[in-house]
Parts: structure tokens; sequence; C-alpha cells
């Protein structure tokens, strides 16, 4: 058999296929396509301290190769989560993530502290790259001082194990990765969407409500594959692959690049059966390469 397994610290996990946290829900509206349980892990729709509508319609735009949102975190807040969700999906045979965000430090804290006493909750990811908030968000994630004050801030009530999601809209990539590495994070996950934008010719007005949005899908894989491998290059812990994957071998490539795992995002939305489909795809790779172990890949492109 071969071993597809990857740890981050102590927290072990079956594979190296997660859900991207927007594109997955919380893992219940994806029961009647495939058993989640056989993912490496999921991590939820972006939680907040308090209940939230989101950005204004239009706020999803089809682009070549990849597609615009600027959702905004729309979401019904912790409360919530912690009555009506984590009841049901604390019983998945897998790791599940919560992916944080607030408009500050003190609603990040606040959060992580909640979630801290969640037993089955292993781990948080700490969003601080979306671009689709006008407060928080990317604002704390393309700041190098804000970047370390909020990873900081949250590591100092988090026991367990934290992820740090960095934003593409920055100079270097890889001196946040340090940045966060250097203030405790345990694992980096990266990227999330490029601020993007569209105009609709026809109409002669910007295709989303709020003007500019995050792209995401095939059109962005090649800017993440490139900073996957810088920060992997960089970093001493995990990192994991996002941008763009939408079949086995983009998420192989990802690996190659430095990957320990990856997150499946877009993609989901055309076939929900696809992550169970990708982890398929790297096992039967593996398997032709005449390899027993992932870890023989991993990075493999500077071995």
């Amino acid at each position: 058999m071969v071993k597809l397994d990857f740890t981050i610290g102590d927290l072990h996990f079956k594979n190296p296929v997660l859900t991207a946290s927007g594109t997955f829900g919380y893992g219940q509206e994806f029961d009647d396509f495939i058993d989640v349980s056989r993912l490496g892990g999921i991590i939820v729709k972006g939680i907040t301290l308090e209940p939230r509508d989101g950005n204004a319609y239009p706020r999803m735009a089809e682009t070549p190769s990849g597609m615009l949102n600027s959702v905004g975190l729309q979401n019904k807040g912790i409360d919530y989560f912690e009555k009506t969700i984590y009841p049901v999906i604390s019983n998945y045979g897998t790791n599940v993530i919560v992916n944080i965000n607030g408009n500050s430090i003190d609603d990040y804290v606040a959060l992580a502290e909640r979630i801290n006493l969640l037993d089955k909750i292993p781990a948080i990811e700490l969003n601080i790259s979306c671009p689709n908030v006008k407060m928080g968000g990317m604002v704390f994630g393309t700041n190098p001082d804000s970047t370390r004050k909020i990873t900081r801030a949250v590591r100092a009530v988090y026991s367990k194990k934290l992820i740090v999601k960095l934003s593409p809209n920055v100079t270097n990539i890889v001196d946040f990765a340090r940045i966060v590495e250097e203030e405790g994070a345990d694992s980096i996950s990266l990227i999330n969407t490029i601020l993007g934008m569209a105009v609709d010719v026809r109409n002669m007005k910007p295709s989303l409500s709020t003007i500019t949005g995050g792209l995401s899908g095939p059109a962005i894989k090649p800017v993440a594959v490139r900073m996957v491998w810088q920060v992997a290059s960089a970093v001493s812990v995990p990192v994991i692959g996002i941008g763009g994957i939408m079949n086995s071998d983009d998420a192989i490539e990802f690996i190659l690049a430095g990957a320990s795992a990856i997150q499946v995002g877009t993609a989901s939305f055309i076939d929900p059966q696809i992550s169970i489909k990708i982890l398929e795809g790297i096992d039967n790779y593996l398997i032709n390469k005449g390899l027993s172990d992932i870890r023989e890949i991993v990075g493999y492109i500077n071995k």
C-alpha cells in the first residue's frame, strides 16, 4: 500500500487532500456526493464572531480559466457554528479545521479562544489574506508588522495547530512566510485568491458590486506553484498548496514543488466529487512510479 499520510507537528492527516475554505461549505453539503471522511481534512467556510451578510450582488463572475468572487465571508457567526454545525461535523472521521476571520486583532483572538475549547477541532486556519472585505482580511496579510502582530496574538491564546493562510498580493511572499513561522505558525497555506477585476462591456460597469474581487481557478495556478516553491524552500514548517488545482496532476505539481498537502477549491464547484478523484489520482501516480511513500516526491524538483 502507498503511504499518503502527512503530519503537522503531532497532528496526523491520513492523506494530503484537503478542501479549501469557502468552496466546501461546512462539509455537510457534499455528503450526498462523497464520503467526506476519506479526505485528509476539510477546512470549513470562514467564520467570524458576528453573523455577516456578505457583499451585495453580483458577487461572482466567470473569467477565462477562472472566476472572480467577492462573497465577503458571508456566514452566521461563531455562536451558530458552535450550536448547529459543530455537533454534526465533529463526527467526521477526518480533521475538521476552522478558517477564522476578523475586523481586528481582538476579533481573531476572541475567535481563537472560542475554537480552542472545541475538542474535535484540532487546528485553525488563520485567514489574513481575504481580498473581499473592507476591514481585516488582506489588510493584515499584506503588511509585515500587522502579519507579525496578529500571528503572535493568536498564537498566544491558541494551543492547537495554527495554519496561517497567506496572500499572494504582496511583493515578496517569502518575507511573510518567515514572519509567521517565527511567530509560531505550525503550517502555512497559500495562496489565497489574487486581486482582480472584470468589466461587463455590454452594461458598461464592473462585473462585481465591489468592483474588485478574488481571482481563483486554473488561471492562478502557475503563480501559486511558484509561490509554494519559494516558501517551501525557505521555511521548515509544512506548506499546504492552493490555487487552481483541477485534477491530480495539478495536485502533484504542487507536491513536487514542495507542498506537503494541497487544498481543492474552485474545482469542487464544477465537480463535487473532484477531491476524491484527486486523492485516487495521487495514489495511482505513486503506484505507477513504483513509489511507496508520498514523502518521496515532496519537493522532488529541488532534490
